[in-house]
């Protein structure tokens, strides 16, 4: 009988604290329905259109299940408008962000704030407990209201670089045995909607992956804290041991955010700015010094320059860097990297390699008004921290800092650590073998890119029918160091290039495209000088194009297929377009309705050859004139692209 009792007591408290809250966007399009009950869940409408049901999160401390028969103490609500001015402006020189908010707070010290935009939904845990706690785990639950299509990165384990190409699966098949999935994820609901999922204001805490359910859903899975680590050579280490739980960290703090971007315009996924709008503000108090810009890349032409100029023996020496600086002044790059071999061995920072004379280097660089990006491991820097301090003594500009290939809470503070103190000596980072850009960079942005991506280093493996996804996915969500630029173009089928004669899949004026349409603050030249020499008017046209702008605008858009996106930096327009390999050609026409009225404007562009569908260097340079309303009609082969400026 007591039991009973207690069981209807029970039953009447949870009844009682049940609520329904009902959260719109600004424009009144998207719904986010909240239940209160014996779990915090929530649905998601678009237009009255079911597209997400049953979704609920809890958070698992020791002690208690925050979300797990939540009771209700407070409620706020808000409207925010407000404009944010980027320190890297990749898409907007100001981005608009307005929203509604609604913030829950619950018994036991939690709550979760939704936020609603035009364009998504989003929501994080707030804790309020005093000293430290333990994240055993969080859930992630989501589930569909239809069987949609998944586009996934799905690596073998936690340990990756997330350069896996893109697979498809059917959400209603893709099982929690299955491989997870890293983030960003893409969802088509079958031509109506897209829903792109990803996480911001990630700090202190481990990266999110996605699996299946098994019953038409995801479930975030996380790494475990690492506790003791093993040798693994001199750019890695093994986890020996892991802790019970996901995260160690303050009981006062705001979790990351995740977030929904939900759209039935696929333009609007390459023009959306969620990562940003939900990252924290910057923290360096005086950011003037962060200068993003393009940059001479050596290790994928082997540093090899050649030809009747190159009068010395090349590779990895003094003479080799200085032509490359040469060649960056020339153009006006504002800075070289020099990869894996600059020192004399892997884990010694501070000891250049002899034959290359690195301060020499540095000097003769600042003479020609181009600096120097120096390559690390991210053992090297972990084991060497004052490094910051010594490379800002040599004059170097920045470091580009490779193959963590993890993102355990561990490893996601040592990416906060690096950025706190690269700002302290005035350094910028390049993150390789990274995790995908969740806000750090705006809260330090000299955080200039990451890699996170299958680019143009895997060769043959980065070729158009996979990264025609890049710009609805991985770029969408922030920086990316693709590094394009390849002079030496192919088709898939007849594909051959290898180091030092390296060649990308794509026509030279899809690459050329590349420089237009792929966002990084720190955009690679990667082809050797020696070829952009010879190819001097495609040269001179992509070390034009900036690398920060004030106004991005999507004119076609087809995730996988075809992508047409036009850039405007003061008063000049650019415009680049790529496609895939699935159809032979295919013609467009722009719309110029969204240039200044009365003015006249210089088109200058590549396009793809008469025989371009074979021989994928061929292109055409042409040169034009061109108004507001004006139609320019445009022919992409197959791997093809299309460039221009309008000035």
């Amino acid at each position: 009988m007591r039991k009973s009792l207690l069981l209807v007591l029970l039953f009447l408290a949870v009844t009682l604290n049940a609520k329904t809250f009902e959260l719109k966007s600004p424009n009144g399009e998207l719904k986010l329905v909240i239940d209160i009950a014996d779990k915090i869940g929530y649905s998601v409408y678009y237009n009255n259109d079911l597209l997400l049901k049953n979704c609920f999160l809890k958070m698992y401390l020791p002690q208690q299940v925050l979300g797990e028969s939540p009771q209700l103490v407070k409620q706020k609500t808000e409207t925010v408008n407000e404009t944010i001015i980027p320190v890297v402006p990749l898409k907007f020189s100001s981005v608009e962000n307005s929203f509604q908010s609604l913030t829950l707070s619950f018994k036991g010290n939690y709550s979760v704030e939704f936020r609603v935009f035009n364009d998504g939904i989003a929501y994080r845990f707030l804790t309020s407990i005093d000293g430290s706690i333990e994240v055993l785990n969080e859930d992630f639950s989501i589930s569909f209201a239809g069987n949609y299509q998944a586009c996934l990165q799905q690596p073998a384990s936690f340990k990756t670089s997330c350069e896996e190409l893109y697979t498809h699966v059917e959400t209603s098949d893709w099982d929690s045995n299955d491989r997870f999935s890293t983030l960003p994820v893409l969802i088509d609901t079958r031509g109506r909607y897209k829903v792109l999922i990803s996480e911001s204001g990630l700090s202190d805490y481990p990266c999110m992956f996605l699996k299946g359910t098994g019953s038409n859903g995801m479930q975030s899975v996380f790494p475990k804290v690492p506790l003791e680590f093993g040798d693994d050579g001199d750019r890695s280490v093994r986890i020996l041991k892991e802790a019970d739980c996901i995260a160690k960290t303050s009981g006062n703090r705001a979790f990351p955010w995740r977030y929904f971007v939900i759209t039935k315009d696929d333009r609007q996924l390459i023009e959306q700015t969620m990562t940003c709008r939900l990252a924290p503000p910057c923290e360096i108090s005086d950011p003037s010094w962060i200068r993003p810009g393009q940059v001479s890349w050596e290790w994928w032409n082997d540093a090899s320059p050649y030809g009747p100029d190159v009068n010395f023996v090349a590779g990895y020496n003094l003479e080799t860097y200085k032509y490359y600086i040469d060649f960056a002044a020339n153009f006006g790059i504002p800075y070289i990297i020099m990869d894996e071999g600059w020192a004399k061995t892997t884990r010694d920072p501070y000891t250049p390699n002899p034959t290359i004379d690195l301060f020499e280097l540095i000097r003769y660089g600042k003479e020609k008004n181009v600096d120097i990006i120096l390559w690390l491991t991210w053992l090297t820097v972990e084991n060497n921290f004052d490094l910051f301090k010594t490379f800002s003594e040599w004059g170097i500009a920045g470091v580009k800092i490779d193959f963590m290939d993890r993102s355990d809470q561990w490893m996601v503070n040592f990416y906060e650590r690096v950025a706190k103190e690269a700002a302290k000596y005035q350094l910028f980072v390049d993150f390789h073998g990274s995790f995908k850009p969740a806000g750090l960079e705006y809260k330090y942005p000299n955080v200039l890119s990451y890699e996170g991506v299958r680019g143009m280093e895997q060769m043959g493996g980065a070729f158009p029918d996979n990264s025609l996804y890049l710009p609805f996915m991985r770029n969408a969500v922030g920086p990316m160091d693709y590094t394009p630029g390849a002079m030496i173009s192919m088709h898939p089928e007849v594909y051959c290039g290898h180091r030092p004669n390296s060649a990308s899949i794509g026509t030279r004026a899809y690459q050329m495209a590349l420089f237009v349409v792929f966002e990084s603050g720190l955009q690679m030249l990667a082809d050797n000088p020696s070829l952009y020499y010879r190819e001097k008017e495609c040269t001179e046209f992509i070390t034009r194009v900036p690398t920060t702008w004030d106004e991005t605008k999507a004119l076609y858009a087809q995730p996988g297929e075809l992508v047409v996106v036009a850039k405007r930096k003061g008063s000049k327009w650019y415009i680049g377009a790529i496609a895939n390999g699935k159809e032979k050609e295919r013609r467009i026409e722009l719309d110029l309705s969204f240039l200044e009225g009365n003015k006249t404007y210089l088109v200058t562009s590549f396009e793809d050859g008469i025989n371009a569908g074979r021989q994928a260097m061929d292109y055409r340079k042409k040169e034009y004139s061109a108004a507001k309303g004006d139609k320019i009609k445009i022919n992409l082969v197959r791997n093809g692209g299309w460039v221009a400026v309008l000035e």
